[in-house]
């Protein structure tokens, strides 16, 4: 009889221990009461994502998640590999391209748009000796992205649409070249492309360092200040937790009012965080035209996103433009 309770009682420890450890592991990266530890905000090391920057810079991500969370951060150089690292679970929420967004959520549920950040911040520029003097000169011409499937591809799908043109991959004329914004002078230069649908601040570099012509304005392309640049994406499981979702979105609803009151201290921390970060500085007057050429928001026009889901169809980038669920701006309002 004692050596059957003996070993009972072994029994009995040896599952309160398995027990245990299960309930640590399924607490992972969380504190008491299923509170979030850590929370991995993404963003791109560019003006567009102004608005994360400064929320970072100023504090506002601390001080509103407090002092039981702690902030790691992950820069990309596109919105590829930002969703990428999203599908991965190395970023919890942060800021991207709808472009990139929209075409991972079709494909999977599990990602959401939370709030706008930036609107425009883009524009089309034509090499010099390429003979573009207006958009329906793009026909035939070779046009450089930053990368296929992102934000600027589908504007410039929606452009060459209006001069009833269309891309190469969807049967028409102009070849739409992937190059990273910080090549585009050289190949402007180098008269390898004729065109180039570029975020800020990399327009103003081809027109003053390249001279580029500016064929539409952050006015004229694509939607105009309408089209959303830069937006707030978060995955599903990080949304559960309602708390950390509304503390995330007033850092970032708090950093859009901080630049919106306060461009030029807005501009001097961008400079200083990306050159902290890339070891490289803004020209002071590059940063000027980026900031006059974008609006920081956290509005979001839903019938913009919808036409660039359709537009990514069109072009085979997607199956379907079904993008009903994506869009939740509940906490943001």
């Amino acid at each position: 009889m004692l050596k059957k309770s003996m070993l009972y009682v072994l029994i009995t420890i040896l599952f309160m221990a398995l027990l245990s450890g299960c309930a640590q592991s399924s607490n992972e990266g969380k504190g008491d009461g299923g509170e979030v530890k850590t929370v991995k905000i993404g963003y791109f090391p560019n003006l567009t994502h102004i608005a994360t920057i400064v929320a970072l810079e100023k504090g506002y991500f601390e001080e509103s998640f407090g002092k039981g969370v702690t902030i790691e951060t992950k820069t990309v150089a596109n919105g590829g590999l930002f969703m990428e690292a999203m599908a991965t679970k190395a970023i919890d929420v942060g800021t991207v391209g709808p472009g990139p967004l929209l075409n991972f959520y079709v494909k999977n549920k599990e990602y959401h748009l939370i709030s706008g950040a930036v609107n425009g911040g883009a524009v089309l520029v034509a090499a010099e000796g390429s003979g573009v003097e207006k958009l329906e000169d793009l026909d035939g011409k070779k046009v450089a992205i930053p990368v296929i499937g992102s934000t600027q591809d589908v504007m410039l799908r929606k452009a060459l649409k209006e001069a009833d043109l269309k891309a190469k991959t969807s049967g028409g004329t102009v070849d739409l070249f992937a190059a990273a914004p910080a090549d585009t002078a050289s190949l402007f230069i180098q008269k390898q492309v004729d065109a180039a649908a570029t975020q800020e601040p990399w327009g103003y570099v081809l027109e003053n360092q390249a001279n580029g012509k500016l064929l539409l304005d952050w006015d004229e392309f694509a939607w105009g200040k309408e089209s959303t640049n830069t937006v707030v994406a978060a995955r599903s499981d990080f949304l559960k937790n309602k708390d950390i979702s509304q503390k995330y979105l007033d850092a970032h609803k708090k950093s859009v009012k901080f630049i919106q009151d306060n461009p030029e201290e807005s501009k001097e921390i961008v400079i200083k965080h990306l050159k902290d970060l890339t070891g490289k500085e803004l020209n002071k007057d590059e940063v000027d035209a980026a900031f006059s050429r974008l609006a920081v928001t956290t509005d979001v026009n839903e019938k913009v996103i919808q036409e660039m889901a359709d537009i990514s169809k069109e072009a085979g980038y997607i199956p379907s433009s079904d993008i009903k669920g994506l869009i939740d701006l509940s906490l943001v309002k």
